[in-house]
């Protein structure tokens, strides 16, 4: 769209690139971009100050403020115009005798502001190059790595019941030296197609700069010739591995014509083989396709002294990118809203996890893995827990409670008691009279809290005055000390103060009105 700013993704995607090495014209074409707008981007970004490295660090909001002002480039109502009667002048010069002349005089009348002739005709040049180019693709060496899946499925036989499961096989493919790997999974679905691309990293031993698939529903979630929606989840194990994804178009085999051809290959080289033996698992399976990939990737190329492996090895192993510390660990997302207790809940698990307290009432995303559990609010991570799966409990780090709560989640019998003790040895054995005495620690806990508040009312000596009346008459309660203060009972004396003490209420005490 005209005058709206890239995605964050994208900008990340044309720095990456240049920081790497690719010319302008290369990614332009490959983001879908003009020219002009990748060299604001990248002016913005040296003007920064700022690496790559520190650039990828930064949230998304951050880079939206470092690079929101820049902008797509508008393009003109007149080019536009232009644009739109190139495919219908495409087809009306296969006719005998149309010239560019001709279909130009025929423009112009349609659009009497338009073009030159001599524009006319170099603007269509460059737009007919672009939309039909007709050239050998060079691949270079650590550049780009095709994935597909193969069209014809392998296929697994439980030995207890002889049922049979039929599986899909993933193929990948270096650019340069088209060292090949295969792998059988269970299914198209993300998580299956990001751990095989996990594992053909790790068997090239190294991280292309981009990785092109075809429009896997796993990998793009709409496709669109210039600017294709990508899965969320494969884009951030993209990014962990510091690549790029550049699907392929639809309707486009050009695009991937080497993993195309590579499959063909793996027909007779790996399916024919093994096509007459049984395979109770899918792991006896993938130990069986290493082994025939190997010998696919030694046997030498056509015409050609040398095979995959030594191309790979002597041209680009060196030109990867070196894989990251720690492997990706696949995510799944999961949003909620926290609750009034500061919490979100974990449907899955059936667990919940604390947020800062600011968020109670408003939507969060939660990215958990086998081992962690993320929490997003407008891009910022706000925080990260370690997974648990144990149901209906809570994890919660005390600094996300706001003053009341964090208060309240650090009661406990001892704070209780060294906190009378501060005040007074009087106020201590009353408040361990009412612990004792308390069936449920909480309910215990709230009469302790009451009764040592109070002290911030009255003071500390009348406080203890209170708590030794209180000693005195065996009532234990924070209604007993609260009459005591009110009637101000612990500034009378002991004979005056009995005479004043009212009659305690109970069932078993009829009282004077009984006798009337």
């Amino acid at each position: 769209m005209a005058n709206t700013s890239l995605s964050m993704n994208k900008i990340r995607q044309i720095i990456r690139m240049y920081t790497q090495g690719t010319g302008k014209l290369t990614i332009s074409m490959r983001c879908g971009v003009s020219r002009n707008t990748v060299k604001k981007y990248l002016a913005a970004f040296e003007q920064s100050g700022f690496s790559f490295k520190e650039i990828n660090t930064l949230s998304d909001q951050a880079l939206e403020d470092l690079f929101g002002k820049a902008k797509v480039e508008k393009v003109s109502l007149r080019m536009k115009n232009l644009l739109s009667f190139f495919p219908y002048m495409e087809k009306e010069l296969k006719r005998k005798g149309v010239t560019r002349t001709i279909l130009w005089r025929e423009y112009i009348e349609k659009f009497p502001s338009g073009y030159s002739l001599s524009q006319f005709c170099f603007h269509y040049h460059h737009w007919h190059i672009q939309v039909n180019p007709v050239v050998h693709l060079e691949h270079k060496v650590g550049d780009k790595l095709y994935i597909d899946f193969a069209g014809e499925k392998m296929r697994i036989k439980n030995p207890d019941d002889g049922t049979v499961t039929p599986v899909e096989i993933f193929v990948a493919i270096l650019g340069a030296s088209q060292l090949t790997y295969v792998e059988a999974v269970f299914s198209q679905q993300k998580e299956e197609l990001i751990t095989a691309c996990i594992n053909a990293l790790d068997y090239y031993g190294g991280v292309p700069r981009a990785i092109v698939p075809d429009n896997l529903k796993a990998a793009v979630q709409k496709s669109n010739r210039y600017e294709p929606s990508l899965n969320e989840t494969f884009e951030d194990f993209a990014n962990h591995y510091g690549t790029t994804i550049l699907p392929a178009r639809a309707y486009h085999p050009k695009d991937k014509a080497l993993v195309e051809g590579a499959v063909k290959i793996i027909y007779t080289r790996i399916y024919a083989p093994l096509g007459k033996e049984v395979f109770h698992s899918l792991k006896d399976l993938n130990q069986a396709i290493l082994s025939a990939l190997e010998k696919h990737n030694d046997q030498l190329l056509k015409g050609r002294n040398y095979s995959r492996r030594v191309q790979f090895e002597e041209i680009e192993r060196t030109a990867l990118q070196p894989l990251p510390l720690f492997p990706y660990e696949l995510k799944k997302i999961h949003y909620a809203t926290v609750m009034k207790n500061g919490h979100v809940h974990l449907s899955i698990d059936k667990h919940y996890y604390s947020v800062p307290f600011r968020l109670i009432g408003l939507k969060v995303k939660l990215l958990y893995g086998r081992s962690t559990v993320e929490i997003f609010y407008h891009y910022e991570r706000v925080a990260i827990h370690k997974r648990s799966q144990s149901p209906y409990n809570y994890t919660t780090d005390q600094e996300h409670l706001s003053s009341t709560h964090r208060f309240m989640s650090e009661w406990s019998a001892e704070r209780f008691i060294c906190w009378a003790e501060d005040i007074h040895d009087d106020v201590k054995a009353f408040i361990i009279k009412i612990l004792d005495r308390r069936q449920h620690p909480e309910q215990a806990f709230r009469s302790c809290a009451g009764i040592l508040s109070l002290s911030k009312k009255v003071g500390h000596e009348r406080l203890i005055n209170a708590c030794r009346r209180g000693l005195g008459f065996g009532s234990y309660s924070y209604k007993a000390i609260q009459n005591i203060l009110e009637k101000n009972m612990d500034q009378c004396d002991d004979e005056s103060s009995a005479k004043e003490l009212p009659m305690p209420e109970h069932d078993n005490i009829r009282g004077k009105n009984y006798y009337q």
